[in-house]
């Protein structure tokens, strides 16, 4: 039986870390399960909560945190030979997710990486909602598991690619695999970028769609340009991308994601006035992403306190991964 650990970074986790580590309890696993938090500073008392629960915690200063290092030092600390990242907002759905990962390793003998859906939370936006379970369904149309390969022509590599997505809030790593390609130490989009090496190893990656986890945010609107800006910031930081301006593509994007948005609400049985408001709010929701992720991906171009202004982790750097040959924006 394999050795497995559940790791997760915390910064002041509140109720939701105590939901997340008493659903990582309830596993279903014939082993032990280490569980393991790196805290960076946590004012509330998500440390003693994690302990509460049995968890080895590290303990690391305010402001040192770092999404790539800091996963690599939990793999560092961690014993498993499989390790299950989540964050602290990250609910296991039930209590096989554990054993559901863990086994998709056994897929292929290359499978370096796993990871699973997201749920969208109780009470969560219909935009919100929607676009998780179109998604991450569109992963998987029959239900089964996919392991992903890099592909001889390359379209593998590109930002909207399944075999690029993987995702460090609902993902497992081999620890085989991450002794020789680690975490990236990078700002942003570590998880992403793991993958890409990964794959460019010579590894594979699999996506297991029962082994989810409750994970959405409603943001409002100003939190929400900033969280896109950082997301489409490390996106190009990352991969190079670039999103095109250009007004037409800009609406026509607008346009089907508000009539996908409707439409799904209407399969709900929402009608009436508050069909009509909760289109409006969905337009919102879109012009807004639309803004932040054209504006995050030209985060090169804006001063430093322009991107810390408008970063919802209140970063204020523009660093692209060397390997990375950034786009040209010929419609800028």
């Amino acid at each position: 039986m394999t050795d497995v650990t559940v790791a997760l970074p915390v910064l002041n986790g509140g109720r939701l870390l105590d939901e997340v580590l008493g659903a990582v309890r309830r596993q279903q696993w014939p082993g032990d399960v280490q569980l393991l938090v790196c805290d960076s500073g946590s004012a509330d008392r998500s440390v003693d909560i994690a302990r509460g629960h049995g968890a080895e915690v590290i303990e690391i200063a305010p402001g040192t945190f770092a999404h790539g290092p800091t996963r690599n030092a939990l793999m560092r600390h961690a014993s498993g030979e499989i390790v299950a990242f989540l964050t602290q907002d990250a609910t296991p759905a039930d209590e096989h997710w554990l054993a559901r990962m863990a086994a998709a390793f056994d897929l292929a003998d290359d499978v370096a990486l796993v990871h699973g859906p997201y749920r969208p939370r109780p009470g969560a936006s219909p935009s919100v909602a929607r676009e998780l379970e179109q998604f991450f369904a569109a992963m998987a149309p029959d239900g089964a598991p996919v392991v992903d390969r890099a592909s001889a022509d390359g379209a593998w590599r590109d930002v909207s690619a399944r075999a690029s997505f993987f995702t460090d809030a609902n993902g497992a790593v081999a620890r085989w695999a991450w002794e020789r390609v680690p975490f990236p130490d990078v700002a942003y989009a570590e998880d992403r970028l793991l993958a890409l090496r990964m794959l460019e190893a010579g590894f594979a990656k699999a996506f297991v769609p029962c082994a989810a986890v409750m994970h959405s945010h409603d943001y409002g609107p100003w939190d929400l340009f900033r969280r896109y800006f950082d997301e489409f910031r490390g996106l190009r930081e990352t991969f190079g991308h670039v999103e095109p301006l250009d007004p037409r593509r800009t609406l026509g994007i607008l346009r089907r994601q508000v009539v996908a948005d409707r439409a799904w609400c209407r399969a709900a049985g929402v009608a009436g006035r508050e069909l009509d408001l909760a289109t409006l709010r969905s337009a919102r929701h879109f012009a807004i992403r639309a803004l932040g992720s054209q504006l995050g991906s030209r985060a090169d171009r804006f001063p430093p306190a322009i991107r810390r202004a408008s970063s919802l982790e209140r970063r204020a750097t523009f660093e692209p991964v060397p390997h990375v040959t950034t786009d040209t924006d010929a419609t800028a």
